[in-house]
């Protein structure tokens, strides 16, 4: 544990000026980033008594062992600066606003030439326009069941487009007229685009200019005694009404706000959001986070909506809309927040300028706005009770496992960072390993790493245990360099962002016995590293082997240590075998597509990302082949006798379909 007056800046030397500060450790790696009005008197309160501190504070600057900050002129540029530097280097002490729970919402694909419409859960992408988030699929759904009676776009999948398409025979959604069936030419694409967008204004809250253009329609279809269109149109105005019914009116005057509310207590922070548009409530989503400081209501008002608008105008950025009308859509007008923040002229300022127009940040005091907001905040007590009772066996449960493995492994300290290996083959061929981190006895899927073994492969066990040297050296040289790398050994200095593997584990878990542990152990003396704990796992028995050690470590079967090491080592072997498959898989692609003329590497791996699979590329016609950039109709009749060739015939001997899973998932012990 550091002591914080090692680093502690000299009396004067901290301006006085607004702007962001960085505390690293020991490795370089920045673990908090703060913004101030006054840096002085701000990074002057983290050098006070420790036993003053909040406990999470105090770890932080214990952890530390440097602090640097950059002055600049505005206090919206320091939000814009804070907000960055979260983003980038993803401190470990900051607190992240991370959805609890993954939202569907409701994408439409106006990048195609047809557009798609289907529920959707995961990062944002160019050219699709996101409706939601909803609290669950089947809602979703139902309103796309009402809404396609009245706007009949495409729903169906790629592949089951592309069937209906060469059969000329629509699927039976077309049949019932809930789509405008495209796929066989009822409609043109121009026709069908112009459906989707009177869909997407309808979702947008444009709802009542749409059912009296509708109204209107129908009166004219009556007049002119076309009785069976006006029943149509009076059935889809209905459809519309239900679809409406379902988002119940909270506000009036179509008021296009979100209303946060916040309740905690001295170690966590439940946050409950409901996103109201055209005065219905469209969304909700809740977070519960841990508290990072002392900090006021006001405060971490500050810190959420910094967050949370400056990742949705990322968002916004990242699927390039062009419209002025949508841009910044997902910024509100009105922001209802439990408490101002000291800065929130300025918070207020960032905001519109997100939007690209005025967006207010107010307290709700009376009426409809007050009950609403009370209504929300009910839901995060109720968010945060949930919370505690299910997470709190979560939390003893991790701090037990890092107390047992640190006591039955005889470490100096919890291992608070471990990382585990995995070698996965095929009798000897396509060898890969993997390589995943837990932090805090949970999953760090942004520092999973993957490897092919450049070591020839034979049979027998030798070849994994210098598979496993193999990894360990490519993986703690680049620890080695950085040390010695003489300023900020874990910050690239090209890029500025933090080098993710500079820094080591506290523990390093091989999948395996004493072979492979005395591997990866001799691999560490050679290259100077000793402060790194090495274990093996082997699977026969769950034996925990130390190199140096004729006996195993034997843990109870029932500890929570043992149950740790082997989600370590099970994550380890799923993230091997999926890079296994993958490699594979394009390995056999490119082989039966080698010496096809005119289709080189590039070629070849633009039809491997096109289609997926050579079962896929098999099924493709001549034309779809064609349709693929770079593959002319000649380069495409190639690739078809090339595949027609190589099919096998129908009387050759087929595997056993579990021995062909066991050979496939075979690993290094």
């Amino acid at each position: 544990m550091a002591d914080p007056t090692t680093y502690r800046p000299a009396a004067g030397t901290i301006p006085t000026e607004p702007g962001v500060y960085k505390f690293r450790d020991a490795h370089g790696r920045v673990i908090y980033v703060g913004k101030a009005k006054n840096l002085r008197s701000r990074l002057t309160s983290y050098f006070a008594d420790l036993v003053s501190l909040h406990p999470r504070t105090r770890q932080m600057v214990t952890t530390a062992s440097s602090v640097e900050w950059t002055v600049v002129g505005t206090e919206v540029e320091a939000l814009q600066l804070e907000y960055n530097w979260i983003k980038e280097f993803d401190p470990r002490f900051n607190v992240r606003y991370r959805d609890d729970k993954s939202y569907p919402v409701l994408a439409v694909t106006l990048n195609e030439e047809y557009p798609r419409l289907f529920v959707y859960r995961g990062p944002r992408r160019r050219g699709v326009r996101y409706f939601g988030p909803y609290s669950h699929a089947w809602a979703i759904r139902e309103t796309v069941d009402l809404l396609t009676r009245v706007f009949p776009a495409r729903t169906c999948s790629t592949g089951v487009f592309k069937r209906h398409r060469q059969i000329d025979r629509p699927c039976l959604l077309g049949y019932i007229d809930k789509c405008s069936a495209p796929c066989v030419e009822r409609v043109t694409a121009e026709e069908h685009r112009a459906i989707v967008d009177d869909f997407c204004e309808f979702l947008a809250g444009r709802t009542d200019q749409m059912i009296r253009k509708l109204e209107r329609e129908m009166s004219s279809a009556a007049e002119d005694l076309d009785f069976e269109k006006a029943a149509r149109l009076r059935d889809d105005v209905a459809a519309m009404r239900r679809a409406m019914e379902k988002q119940a009116v909270v506000l009036g005057d179509g008021t296009d706000a979100d209303v946060v509310a916040m309740v905690g207590d001295d170690l966590e922070v439940s946050v409950q959001v409901f996103h109201v548009r055209d005065g219905r409530v469209r969304g909700q989503r809740g977070w519960v986070v841990e508290r990072s400081d002392d900090d006021s209501m006001g405060e971490q008002v500050a810190q959420f909506v910094t967050q949370f608008y400056g990742t949705q105008a990322d968002l916004d950025a990242s699927v390039q809309i062009d419209d002025d009308r949508l841009r910044g859509e997902s910024i509100p007008r009105e922001v209802l927040v439990p408490e101002l923040p000291d800065e929130h002229e300025d918070l207020q300022q960032w905001l519109s300028d997100l939007r690209g127009s005025r967006v207010a940040l107010r307290v709700p005091q009376r009426g409809d706005k007050k009950a609403l907001f009370e209504t929300v905040g009910r839901n995060a007590s109720e968010a945060l009770a949930q919370h505690k009772l299910r997470r709190a066996g979560d939390l003893t449960t991790r701090s037990a496992a890092l107390t047992e493995l640190q006591e039955g492994l005889g470490l100096d300290q919890a291992p608070l960072r471990i990382e585990c290996i995995d070698i996965s083959h095929v009798q000897g061929t396509d060898v890969v390993a993997s390589l995943v981190v837990f932090e805090d006895g949970l999953p760090r899927k942004s520092d999973y790493r993957h490897y092919s073994i450049r070591a020839a492969a034979g049979d027998g066990r030798s070849d994994d245990v210098a598979s496993i040297a193999e990894v360990t050296r490519r993986r703690f040289l680049r620890h080695r360099q950085d040390q010695e790398t003489p300023a900020q050994p874990a910050v690239d200095p090209e890029s500025g962002r933090p080098r993710k593997f500079a820094y080591p584990p506290n523990l390093f878990v091989v999948d395996g016995g004493a072979p492979q542990v005395h591997a990866a152990a001799a691999v560490l003396d050679e290259l100077g590293v000793n402060d790194v704990a090495v274990v093996g796992l082997a699977k026969r028995l769950e034996e925990v082997w130390v190199p140096g050690d004729d006996e195993p470590v034997i843990l109870p079967r029932t500890s929570e240590a043992l149950f740790l090491l082997q989600r370590v080592r099970d994550e380890a072997h799923r993230f091997a075998i999926t890079f296994h498959r993958s490699k594979r898989s394009k390995r056999m692609t490119e082989s039966v597509l080698d010496g096809v003329p005119g289709l080189g590497r590039t070629r070849r791996t633009a039809l491997v990302t096109h289609f997926g699979s050579v079962a896929r590329l098999r099924e493709a016609t001549l034309e779809d082949i064609s349709g693929v950039p770079g593959i002319g109709v000649a380069t495409a009749r190639a690739v078809r006798e090339a595949l027609a060739a190589d099919v096998p015939a129908a009387d050759a001997p087929v595997a056993d379909p579990a021995t062909a899973d066991r050979v496939e998932e075979k690993t290094g012990d």
